[in-house]
């Protein structure tokens, strides 16, 4: 991740001086709020959080959640793909579970910031 050194001049009303911000660069910026806009959806929230003490595969996250194979399937892909999520394969089965624990984290964060 690369970082930029911006200065920001404000209305010289409100400060006489410039901020300096040591921020990531666009374009990591951009891939923040992608991995952000993934905790946006409460059936992506409802199958991490059947992830976060299980592994479990996906007949059993149907089940669990009341919903379809294909449904819990696609966006298990999803999380695949944005590393939230990691497979084991045994035998026929594949089973799921969180990645690693920044993404119990980040619930478990974002659960308290909501219960203040």
């Amino acid at each position: 991740m690369s970082r930029q050194h911006t200065t920001i001049h404000l209305d010289s009303h409100c400060t006489e001086t410039g901020i300096d911000l040591d921020t990531p660069d666009i374009n990591t910026l951009t891939d923040l709020s992608d991995f952000f806009k993934l905790f946006g959806d409460s059936t992506r929230i409802r199958l991490l959080w059947a992830l976060i003490d299980h592994e479990l595969c996906v007949c059993d996250l149907s089940s669990a959640l009341d919903m379809t194979t294909s449904a819990v399937s696609h966006q298990l892909r999803l999380l695949r793909h944005s590393k939230l999520v990691k497979t084991r394969k045994q035998g026929k089965h594949v089973f799921y579970s969180l990645a690693d624990s920044h993404v119990r984290t980040i619930l478990a964060m974002g659960l308290e910031h909501i219960c203040e």
